[in-house]
């Protein structure tokens, strides 16, 4: 007896107008783990009930070939898709391992401009800060015109480096500044924390974060004059460092305001310790002192800079002094750099009346002789105690010492130029060596003046004072 699912006998003998149908089989469905499946067959029959071994229909037997078939292609495509799959998966976390094992370059890129030098005749500008600066605080007296630097480096004439051509910046400069962080280092540019001021602008004492004191000189906003001497003393003071040069910390940019940082030096300059009113006389050993600082410091400028820088504002206000009697020039927002192919530079004169070197005054014509002329002046303050220019009696100190300072030399009587307030208290050796590079260095002609180079080494007592004929 045949079971109701098995499907009917074959048969030759069918009516035209009578329509067979196989019997309904599930879809072929991909191998389980679950249900072992024969090679050649598509699906699980249910076994049969009858006895008899009959042979399947040809329709089963052709819709098993067919369910084979898709099976083998639906099995060769998974494994394909699965292989595609799997080399992009590899290929993307090769890639993404390359990208994290290189440096960000945005940020490489931040850190080198951070640190780069700026160029003295481009100067990088910071963002303006969202908050408008605060006015200029009204001028008070000039009680004290401290500017900045120290250097806590040990000082020999062989240490110090010239400037990196690969423009990085040597000794404490730290870049740019915002102007809010200013305006809370200063207490506001309160007038407490007023230095001084003088036609460039106002001096504020401040203090970082960190408890750096620095000197933040704020110059006049929309002054041409200004804004060309913010851009020289960027572009030269950041690109050097020496033990008697003023060190630049840094500088801020915000709309219209220029303001430039310095560290701090807290015992005021030449000018106020040698003619203040109600000072105590400089000791000679002190005085000493500041001439070889000062001269070592403009040698450096002109020897060992390339190229060389010519400051063109030596005087006594720009000579600070710290606490150990290190004297440190500073201002260089006149400074020009005269390039190697160049024997002077000709350009508008600027400086003060008094030290000016005459052929400087007279054609504009600079060169580093002018620094050493400017410098003499300054020689002659430290041994005689007077001023470059005295207005009450119309007296120039160099044509009144000119005459002065060859008969010391001569004769070894320097009592007719020694400042009286010394009283007599120096040694002769060395005060015949200031007397004589002051002679030398004021000479009338250029050329006949000696360099900075060898000024130094004579005052430091190196060399004789022949050396400088």
């Amino acid at each position: 007896m045949s079971s109701a699912f098995s499907p009917p006998p074959p048969s030759n003998s069918v009516p035209a107008d009578v329509e067979l149908f196989p019997p309904p089989r599930p879809p072929p469905t991909p191998p389980s783990p679950s249900t072992p499946i024969s090679p050649g067959s598509g699906t699980r029959s249910p076994p049969s009930t009858t006895p008899s071994s009959s042979s399947p229909s040809p329709s089963s037997s052709s819709s098993g070939g067919l369910s084979a078939g898709v099976v083998v292609g639906i099995a060769i495509g998974g494994v394909a898709v699965v292989v595609v799959l799997t080399l992009v998966y590899l290929f993307c976390k090769k890639k993404g391992r390359r990208d994290d094992e290189a440096p960000p370059a945005p940020k490489a890129g931040r850190q080198q401009q951070q640190n780069a030098s700026q160029p003295s005749d481009q100067v990088e500008m910071s963002r303006s800060p969202p908050k408008p600066p605060s006015p200029s605080p009204p001028p008070l007296p000039l009680n004290a015109m401290t500017s900045s630097a120290s250097s806590e480096s040990n000082y020999s004439d062989h240490s110090i480096l010239p400037p990196s051509s690969s423009g990085l910046v040597l000794g404490i400069y730290q870049g740019t500044f915002g102007y809010e962080e200013l305006a809370r280092a200063t207490n506001g540019f309160s007038e407490a924390n007023l230095l001084g001021q003088g036609g460039f602008g106002y001096v504020f004492k401040g203090t970082l974060r960190n408890g750096q004191e620095i000197a933040v000189k704020q110059l006049k906003a929309g002054s041409a004059q200004g804004e060309r001497e913010f851009q020289a003393e960027v572009g030269i003071i950041s690109r050097v460092y020496h033990r008697h040069l003023v060190a630049l910390v840094g500088y801020c940019v915000a709309r219209a305001q220029r303001l430039l940082v310095y560290e701090f030096v807290p015992n005021n300059n030449l000018e106020f310790h040698l003619h203040g009113k109600g000072r105590p006389p400089m000791e000679w050993s002190l005085r000493l002192k500041i001439a070889v600082g000062c001269a070592k410091g403009l040698s450096y400028l002109h020897e060992n800079c390339n190229p060389k820088i010519i400051h063109r504002d030596i005087k006594a206000a720009n000579i600070l002094i710290d606490f150990n009697g290190e004297a440190k020039v500073a201002d260089f927002g006149l400074a020009k750099i005269v390039p190697d192919a160049n024997t002077h530079v000709s350009t508008r004169v600027m400086g003060t009346f008094g030290y000016l070197a005459p052929e400087y005054a007279g054609s504009g014509k600079l060169t580093e002789k002018s620094d050493v002329y400017s410098f003499g002046v300054v020689l002659l303050e430290l041994i005689t105690g007077r001023r470059p220019y005295e207005a009450s009696n119309d007296d120039n100190l160099v044509d009144w010492a000119r005459p002065l300072l060859d008969q010391a030399s001569e004769k070894g009587d320097f009592e007719v130029v020694t400042d009286t307030k010394l009283s007599n208290e120096y040694n002769r050796e060395e005060m015949g060596r200031m007397v004589a590079c002051a002679a030398a260095c004021v000479r009338h002609t250029a050329r006949h003046r000696p360099s900075m180079d060898q000024v130094a080494r004579v005052l430091d007592g190196n060399v004789p004072p022949s050396d400088l004929e």
